[in-house]
């Protein structure tokens, strides 16, 4: 058994199985992957695929619980190498956020030039994708935090901590006709085309349960899968914006106005996760006390800690 063929295991998962892809990723050849495949399959006896004449199709019962396991083993082999380049280079190396366009546009900036201050010789890595994939990017082992609104909290393999809070706001052109609804209503809102976010992104599904509970089927004309595209729709006349409040600059989006609408829905929490047991090197834990101060390193520390560990303190 060798990592190798640990690598391939996990990546036949991630590929859904076709082999082309897995070679592609670890830049070896198919026929290299069946073998490897193969060798192990007989090194421990045990069918893990399923097969439909020679393509994989799923695992075995056996191949499951394998899989579980063999994830365990890459990350802690990555942890050892953390934790080796932690004492020989403290103050270089790579840090990994995986974060949607939300919170690296209008959040991470500050942060982000603070933490390049502090470690200049640290490559910082900003991930941007939708929050399933950050999930996955976590999980696999290649990202050290991960930033997210939503489903990030249900994932009993993260930690998460709260981040900040933020409502969505409405934004029309200049000269709207809402302008002049005070307050403000959902109903008022839907008589209008909405452009807003894609499903899964930047609270979405709070936006469609705050119209749902309110019995209204809003008019969505257009969503996108982030606030630039959608403010540049907005101004055009394709219809009233609902974006994150953040991402309007009152300056920068001088033909737009926000309306006063954080009544009309719920407040949202972005937060920062953490896969338990992923050994985050020293600059990573300063990144998030830079996001929040009170998640100093003892903190996350405390609670990123595998449950096994616990004993050994």
């Amino acid at each position: 058994m060798n990592f190798q063929q640990l690598r391939i295991i996990r990546e036949a998962v991630r590929q859904n199985f076709n082999l082309t892809e897995v070679a592609n990723r670890l830049f070896t050849s198919q026929s290299g992957v069946s073998k490897h495949i193969k060798d192990l399959e007989d090194e421990l006896g045990v069918v893990l695929f399923v097969r439909k004449g020679k393509r994989l199709i799923g695992l075995t019962d056996p191949g499951k619980e394998l899989v579980g396991i063999v994830q365990r083993m890459l990350v802690d082999a990555n942890n050892i190498k953390r934790l080796a380049e932690q004492f020989s280079n403290r103050d270089q190396g790579q840090l990994t956020i995986a974060t949607t366009h939300t919170q690296a546009r209008y959040a991470l900036p500050r942060v982000v030039a603070a933490f390049k201050q502090a470690f200049p010789k640290v490559h910082l890595v900003l991930h941007q994708g939708n929050p399933v994939e950050i999930v996955e990017l976590l999980h696999g082992g290649q990202a050290d935090i991960g930033i997210a609104t939503e489903a990030i909290t249900d994932k009993p393999e993260l930690v998460s901590f709260p981040y900040y809070s933020w409502h969505h706001g409405v934004i029309v052109p200049a000269g709207h006709p809402l302008e002049t609804v005070e307050p403000l209503t959902l109903e008022a809102v839907a008589a209008f085309p909405i452009v807003t976010y894609h499903e899964g992104f930047t609270g979405r599904s709070s936006i469609d349960q705050r119209f749902a509970a309110e019995g209204l089927t809003p008019d969505i004309v257009m969503s996108a899968l982030d606030a630039d595209v959608i403010k540049t729709y907005v101004e055009l006349g394709l219809g009233v914006g609902i974006v994150a409040s953040m991402a309007f600059d009152p300056i920068r989006d001088a033909g737009l106005r926000l309306l006063d609408s954080d009544h009309l829905f719920a407040r949202n929490t972005s937060r920062i996760a953490i896969h338990r047991g992923h050994y985050l090197r020293g600059f990573a834990y300063h990144f998030i006390e830079l996001c929040e101060p009170s998640l100093n390193e003892p903190v996350v520390r405390a609670a990123v800690k595998p449950a096994a560990d616990e004993g050994f303190d």
